[in-house]
């Protein structure tokens, strides 16, 4: 057959919206930091910038989790394809399992089953992307919400966590940013990248804002309960009754399996605000035409939220104690960075870092990728996450991991300090 040339040229080209969302996300940066790794350096990577601690030993997940899958798998009884929001026993259990928490009871119909917490963004963004409308997010925050928002064509403004405050919501910068084309703000508790936890009180003062602008509350849960500081942790759909709170969650953290790829999104919403204004039908018309998380996973999850101890979540907190521990201290032993405060919650902290005793170092992404490069040590600047010029430091690891991922840091700061 003749080989001919296209006179007219292609018509397919690249998604320009899709590529700028997708540089957005964690993961791109933490891909372009490790492609920067010395490949002749034979120490191992430290990586203190993930949120994943599932690769370490001591963060291995229970048994129940592991058999309750083996079992699911094995019966046979969950290899077809599941309802668009989850099989009902599974939304069952979450509904029981929140409810724990509540001042009511959440029902299966509350339930919307996700692959992992990020559809649930997907899920939930993508219902709420009237013309015109726009959402209010945290700085810094975590950067899904951003790319999705972007890619959904929902118009961005963002509101300060104020560190001097423990990293609480600026309210009154919600208030002045809200017009009537606000949806909703994003509150991430316990907070990622910042490793806060908020207080009862304020989070009533954020439903109540809510309430007084007419939007909904999107309450980030993934590291519910992974709380070790003076505060407990305070579900948000506690106030669902002031304004409509919608939870997303997964079991992710709390049980360490992110490979399971199982979340959910639920309303806490007792005056039906949601049902009322065609929120609930746009999730449900989403979740018709999207994936739905592997169906034995589903299966699995009655027995992974009745049949875990306590004994094991006790576990995860303490190694995470220990973890924000030693990075607290440690974080003092570096002159170029400091904290504001002491993580009590998630996975994570924010530093700041000082340019100023640096030489040869732009800026935080200029940074990490030299840290990268030189230390193989892995750090996420804090750019991504939203606030330019801090760093997020994860404490999720093996003790050990910490101890040589600070020597390392501090001989990068010795290495690339101004001469006094």
């Amino acid at each position: 057959m003749e080989n001919r040339t296209a006179t007219r040229g292609w018509n397919f080209k690249e998604n320009k919206k899709l590529v700028s969302a997708s540089g957005l996300t964690v993961r791109s940066v933490l891909n372009k930091l490790m492609s920067c790794v010395d490949p002749a350096d034979t120490r191992p990577v430290i990586p203190l910038g993930h949120g994943d601690p599932s690769s370490f030993p001591c963060f291995r997940t229970t048994p129940i989790a592991e058999d309750a899958i083996s079992d699911a798998l094995h019966s046979a009884t969950f290899n077809g394809y599941p309802s668009t929001v989850g099989i009902l026993p599974a939304r069952r259990a979450v509904a029981e399992y929140l409810s724990q928490d509540l001042p009511f009871n959440l029902s299966p119909d509350d339930i919307y089953l996700t692959i992992g917490c990020n559809q649930a963004i997907e899920v939930l963004l993508s219902a709420l992307a009237c013309p015109n409308s726009n959402i209010l997010l945290p700085t810094p925050g975590f950067p899904y919400y951003e790319a999705w928002a972007l890619f959904t064509h929902i118009e961005i403004r963002h509101f300060n966590l104020l560190p001097e405050k423990e990293w609480e919501m600026d309210l009154n910068a919600v208030e002045s940013l809200a017009d009537e084309n606000t949806v909703a703000m994003v509150i991430i508790n316990p907070g990622n990248p910042c490793g806060n936890i908020y207080t009862d009180q304020h989070l009533k003062k954020v439903a109540e804002t809510a309430r007084k602008l007419g939007i909904l509350v999107i309450a980030d849960e993934v590291y519910a309960h992974l709380a070790f500081g003076s505060k407990p942790f305070v579900p948000m759909g506690i106030f669902g009754s002031i304004a409509p709170v919608i939870t997303l969650g997964s079991i992710s953290k709390r049980w360490i399996v992110p490979g399971c790829r199982l979340g959910w999104l639920v309303t806490n919403d007792p005056n039906g605000i949601l049902k009322e204004h065609g929120v609930i039908d746009s999730i449900n018309g989403y979740l018709n035409i999207s994936s739905d998380p592997p169906t034995f996973i589903q299966g699995a999850i009655p027995q992974i939220l009745q049949k875990t101890k306590d004994d094991f979540f006790s576990k995860i907190v303490n190694m995470l104690r220990e973890g924000a521990d030693i990075c607290y201290d440690r974080i003092k032993d570096v002159p170029c960075i400091t904290c504001p405060s002491k993580p009590e919650g998630s996975m994570f902290v924010m530093v700041k870092l000082h340019l100023n005793l640096l030489k040869d170092i732009e800026d935080d992404l200029d940074f990490c990728l030299k840290l990268a490069k030189e230390e193989s040590l892995i750090i996420l600047p804090g750019v991504a996450v939203g606030l330019k010029n801090w760093l997020r430091i994860t404490f999720a690891c093996e003790p050990s991991y910490l101890e040589d991922g600070f020597q390392r840091l501090n001989s990068f700061y010795q290495r690339h300090a101004k001469k006094q």
